[in-house]
């Protein structure tokens, strides 16, 4: 019988820096079983919320692992511990993730500074895998100064990590049409930093004017409110990558004097509890289903002896008294 993991004792170990034990708890969090997750939360325990989450979301071909890559660079070069959380899709056949992004971070993989992981989506929608809120505990538990989400990259419909990040940071390429798609997909809302990659392409300065153009039309911040700054780089060159570092510096000093961190903070905990409570209400109506109490609801409302409110208040006062 293999040993029961020590929980606690990897936390320990993962505060101390050992790569080793932070990528067993990574693990255990995206196995996502229950009671390893209170387990893992519970021992983490508070005061894992110190580093600065950077999410960098965009559309395919923009460049976003590239950036990345060389943001931990420059990082680094300042010092600064980084994790990364690179979600990518998952395998048809395996259910894991494909490890494309992490393997073009391949040349950070010996620094003990860097702690890089591949996440699945496992069919979770949104440019995010369903683990990632506990993974960045982990990552934060383990001392990291920032830590980077790089999403799937599946198009305009990414924008959950806007409700991860302290910083969300859209890429967008020249000739894409990225910068029009911008204001319709909702992305000129999340956008904290707009970054034009891959500027020494043909209508680089196009595409940055649009943008700049559709900032100026929305609605102005109030006084002390962030104004989305517009970064050119070439990721591939590392030209531009200062630039970007300065913006995410500015926008995290921003979020501490105004107090928009821990408003956001406060946002993604709420969210966090409610998806917990909603899991647990989900197990519930299993529950009920394989007792048959949701069938027989059902069949009522078909016989026309219920409205599905009505059903639904029993279904609810049934939940609230079946504990656990």
């Amino acid at each position: 019988m293999p040993r029961r993991l020590d929980v606690p004792e990897l936390v320990d170990r993962a505060r101390r820096g050992e790569q080793p034990a932070v990528a067993r708890l990574l693990s255990l969090v995206e196995d996502g079983a229950e009671a390893a997750l209170r387990e893992v939360a519970g021992a983490l325990g508070p005061g894992t919320g110190r580093a600065h989450v950077v999410g960098l979301t965009g559309a395919p071909g923009v460049g976003k692992s590239t950036t990345t890559s060389v943001l931990i660079g420059a990082l680094r070069a300042q010092g600064r511990r980084v994790g990364v959380l690179a979600v990518d899709p998952s395998s048809p056949f395996s259910g894991g993730a494909l490890l494309g992004d992490r393997v073009r971070m391949g040349e950070h993989a010996t620094d003990d500074g860097v702690f890089i992981r591949s996440m699945a989506t496992r069919g979770h929608l949104g440019g995010l895998a369903r683990a990632t809120p506990q993974a960045l505990r982990v990552l934060g538990a383990a001392g990291c100064d920032v830590v980077l989400v790089e999403t799937v990259g599946v198009g305009q419909s990414e924008i959950e990590v806007v409700g991860l990040a302290d910083t969300t940071v859209v890429l967008v390429a020249p000739g894409t049409g990225d910068g029009v798609q911008a204001a319709k997909a909702g992305i000129l809302e999340i956008a904290d930093v707009f970054v034009v990659n891959k500027a020494d392409r043909d209508g680089a300065r196009q595409t940055v004017r649009d943008l700049r153009t559709m900032l100026s039309l929305a609605e102005p911040p109030t006084d002390d409110g962030w104004r989305p700054q517009v970064v050119r780089t070439v990721a591939s060159r590392g030209e531009g990558v200062d630039d970007l570092v300065s913006a995410l510096d500015a926008h995290r000093d921003w979020l501490d004097g105004s107090g928009e961190r821990r408003r956001r903070r406060r946002a993604r905990a709420a969210a966090e509890i409610r998806a917990i409570a909603l899991d647990e209400v989900r197990s519930r109506m299993e529950d009920l289903r394989g007792a048959a109490g949701l069938t027989q609801l059902a069949e009522r409302v078909l016989d026309g002896e219920l409205d599905p409110y009505r059903a639904a208040d029993e279904l609810t006062g049934r939940l609230g008294g079946s504990g656990r």
